[in-house]
C-alpha cells in the first residue's frame, strides 16, 4: 500500500497544455481529406469551428492514447486526445477553416486556424492527352491506375522537371531565385544520380531546405501532380548579356503495380509491384542581363539591392597609443556577401588595422537578407584633435532603377597626448643635462694619474668591431630579400589562393566531421562538396563561377594529374551529390567512406600539384 502511495505521489502530467489542427494544405476537388484536433490532456466540451466550404462526410470520431515513463524515479504520464474529420470541398479556391475549442481543468484553448487550397480536378482532354489517348490514370491521385499500370507508364507528362526562375530579366549583382521542382503522378521510391545544371557566369547561393519535406499536391497546366522541390538557389550574375543556364538530369525510381489479370472476385488482391527508373531531363533557361546604369557614384563599389547604413564610434576622448573602433552596419536584401568594405579615411597620424568582418546573413527564397558588420580599429600616435572624415556608401536599387547614397556623420576626436608629450620632454631634458655633463668634462683639467695607451690599442680595427658592422648589414639584406618575397607573394592573389587551398580545404573536412559526428547527412554533404571543389577552385586558380566539371578535368590532365585520380574525384562529388538526396543504404555512400575518400583525394592532388 504505501508503495502504491509513493507511485501516486510522483505520478506527474504535462504541465503545458497543446492543442493543435493538422490538415494537407492542398487537396483536390471531390477527394476526401482529414482533419484532425490533438490536445496532449485529458479534456471537455471541444467545439468544432464553422465549415460552410466543405461537406462533413464524417467527424468528430473520438480516440485516445497514453503513456507513462520513469525518468530518475519519477513517473510521468502523457495522454492525447484527436478529435477527427473527414471532409470534401466541391469548390475550387483558398479556404480558411477557424481554431476549435477545447477546455482542459476548466481552461479554455483554442487551436491554431487552417489554410487549405482545393484545387480543381483534373481536365479530361488534358488528361487524355497525357496518357497519349488512354484514361487509364487516375484523376487527381497522382498514382498509377491499378487494372493497367503499364499503358500509364508509356504516357507523356506524367512525371517531368521544371527549372522556374523568378525573373528572366535582371541587373548585373541583381538576385533571382532558381527552382528545381519534380512533378509526378507516379509512387515515387527515390530520386538518385541527379545532376543539376552548371552555373556558369554566376555567383550562386543554395537555400537549405527541410530535410523532412513531403510531396505537395500542385494543380499545373490542367492536371493535378504531387511536387516536391529538389533544389532551391539564389543567382547574382556576374556580367551583362543573354547567359544560358545549361540543361541537367536525373533518375526516378517509381513503383509500378503489376496485376495478375486475374477475373475472380479477388481481382487485383494478389498484385505484384516493381521498381522502374525514369531518367529526366532538367530543362534549360537563359536569362537576360542588362548592365549596371552608367554615373554611378565614386563611392559605388558594386552593392545591388536594398541596403542601410549606420555607424558607431567606441570612444571620441582617448589617450595617445589607445584603440579606437568605428564600426559599420550595412543592413539590406541583396549581394551583402559580395559587397567590398567602404573605405574609412583616418587622420594620418593613425595606425589603421584590417577591418574585422561579419556577415550575418539569411539565404532564404525571399533573397540575401542581414547585417554586414564591419570594425575598423585604428591607433593615434600622438595627442591633438582630429577629424574622422564622413564616409559615403552607394549601391544600385534594381526596383526604382537608380543608383542611391547614404553618408555616415563624421567624428571628431580628442586625443591626450600628454604622457607622451612628458616622455619627449623628459628625453629631451635628458639630453640636455648629458651636454651640459660633457660640457663639463671638456673644461676639467686632465687628471695626472691617468692611464695613457699606446695609438691602436683601442676597439677600432679589431674582429668585434668589424662584426658589429656587418652583421646589422646582413640581417638588413635578409630582411629585405624576405619582406620583398612576401610583398610579391601577397599581390598575388592566385600565389596565396594555391598555397593556402590544402589548408582551407582540411577545415572544410573538420567541419564536416563535425556534421558526420551530429549524423547531420545534409550540412555532411554539403561541406564535403565545397571542400573538394574549394580546394580545386583555389589550387588551380579558378574562380567559382567557373567550376564546372569539364573546367577542371582540363586543368587537371594540364597539371599532369593521370585519368583515374580525375575519375575518382568527379565520382567522389557525383557521390556525394547523390547521397544527399538518396534514401538508399549503400555502404559505399556512407559519411564514413565519403570522408575518407575525400581526404584521400586532396593528399593525392597535393603530392601531385
Amino acid at each position: 500500500m504505501a508503495i502504491l502511495w509513493l507511485t501516486a505521489a510522483t505520478l506527474t502530467w504535462a504541465a503545458d497544455v497543446e492543442f493543435s489542427a493538422q490538415a494537407p494544405s492542398s487537396v483536390v476537388v471531390g477527394n476526401r481529406f482529414s482533419v484532425s484536433y490533438t490536445v496532449n490532456q485529458e479534456c471537455k466540451d471541444f467545439r468544432a469551428p464553422e465549415m460552410p466550404d466543405f461537406e462533413i462526410l464524417m467527424g468528430p470520431s473520438t480516440s485516445r492514447s497514453s503513456s507513462v515513463s520513469i525518468i530518475n524515479g519519477s513517473v510521468n504520464k502523457s495522454m492525447t486526445v484527436t478529435f477527427t474529420f473527414v471532409l470534401m470541398a466541391n469548390t475550387p479556391g483558398k479556404y480558411t477553416i477557424p481554431g476549435a475549442t477545447v477546455y482542459v481543468k476548466n481552461d479554455r484553448y483554442t487551436s491554431n486556424a487552417l489554410s487549405i487550397n482545393v484545387l480543381p480536378a483534373d481536365d479530361a482532354s488534358k488528361l487524355q492527352q497525357s496518357q497519349g489517348g488512354s484514361s487509364s490514370q487516375q484523376g487527381g491521385g497522382g498514382s498509377l491506375n491499378n487494372k493497367d499500370s503499364q499503358s500509364s507508364l508509356s504516357g507523356t507528362n506524367q512525371m517531368f522537371v521544371r527549372q522556374i526562375v523568378s525573373k528572366t530579366k535582371v541587373y548585373e549583382q541583381e538576385a533571382f531565385l532558381i527552382t528545381y521542382k519534380l512533378y509526378t503522378r507516379y509512387n515515387v521510391r527515390d530520386i538518385a544520380n541527379v545532376k543539376f545544371p552548371e552555373y556558369k557566369g554566376f555567383y550562386v547561393q543554395d537555400i537549405d531546405l527541410d530535410v523532412n519535406r513531403q510531396f505537395v499536391t500542385e494543380h499545373y497546366n490542367g492536371l493535378n501532380y504531387n511536387t516536391i522541390v529538389l533544389k532551391q538557389a539564389l543567382l547574382y550574375p556576374q556580367h551583362s548579356g543573354k547567359i544560358e543556364i545549361e540543361s541537367g538530369q536525373l533518375d526516378a525510381v517509381i513503383v509500378e503495380r503489376v496485376s495478375n489479370h486475374s477475373q475472380g472476385i479477388f481481382d487485383g488482391f494478389f498484385d505484384s509491384y516493381r521498381d522502374v527508373k525514369k531518367s529526366l531531363k532538367i530543362p534549360s533557361a537563359t536569362i537576360d542581363v542588362k548592365p549596371l546604369p552608367a554615373g554611378a557614384p565614386k563611392s559605388f563599389n558594386g552593392a545591388v539591392g536594398k541596403f542601410d547604413i549606420k555607424s558607431n564610434i567606441s570612444t571620441q576622448e582617448l589617450k595617445a597609443n589607445d584603440a579606437v573602433t568605428l564600426t559599420l552596419d550595412i543592413s539590406g536584401t541583396g549581394n551583402l556577401k559580395l559587397l567590398k568594405n567602404p573605405k574609412i579615411t583616418f587622420p594620418a597620424d593613425f595606425d589603421v588595422y584590417d577591418p574585422k568582418v561579419d556577415n550575418n546573413v539569411k539565404i532564404t527564397p525571399a533573397g540575401a537578407s542581414g547585417t554586414r558588420h564591419i570594425e575598423y580599429l585604428a591607433i593615434p600616435r600622438f595627442g591633438g584633435d582630429f577629424v574622422i572624415e564622413s564616409t559615403e556608401f552607394s549601391w544600385f536599387d534594381p526596383a526604382a532603377e537608380q543608383y542611391k547614397t547614404l553618408k555616415t556623420p563624421f567624428y571628431n576626436i580628442k586625443v591626450d597626448g600628454s604622457a607622451d608629450q612628458t616622455q619627449v620632454i623628459t628625453t629631451g631634458t635628458a639630453s640636455q643635462k648629458e651636454s651640459v655633463r660633457n660640457l663639463g668634462s671638456d673644461i676639467r683639467h686632465i687628471h695626472s694619474d691617468s692611464e695613457l695607451k699606446p695609438a691602436g690599442d683601442g676597439f677600432f680595427g679589431t674582429l668585434g668591431f668589424v662584426a658589429g658592422y656587418l652583421i646589422p648589414i646582413v640581417v638588413f639584406v635578409l630582411l629585405l630579400i624576405i619582406l620583398r618575397k612576401q610583398a610579391r607573394e601577397n599581390a598575388n592573389i592566385a600565389l596565396k589562393r594555391t598555397k593556402r587551398a590544402s589548408k582551407v580545404a582540411t577545415k572544410r573536412l573538420k567541419s564536416a566531421a563535425k556534421f558526420m559526428k551530429a549524423d547531420d547527412k545534409p550540412h555532411f554533404y554539403e561541406e564535403t562538396m565545397k571542400a573538394l571543389w574549394g580546394y580545386l577552385g583555389d589550387k588551380l586558380s579558378i574562380a567559382q563561377s567557373e567550376l564546372t566539371k569539364d573546367n577542371v578535368s582540363e586543368k587537371l590532365a594540364a597539371k599532369g594529374v593521370d585519368e583515374e585520380t580525375v575519375k575518382e574525384f568527379l565520382g567522389t562529388l557525383q557521390d556525394c551529390e547523390f547521397a544527399r538526396f538518396s534514401s538508399v543504404a549503400d555502404e559505399s555512400l556512407s559519411m564514413k567512406s565519403i570522408y575518407n575518400r575525400a581526404s584521400d583525394l586532396i593528399g593525392k592532388l597535393e603530392d601531385k600539384l
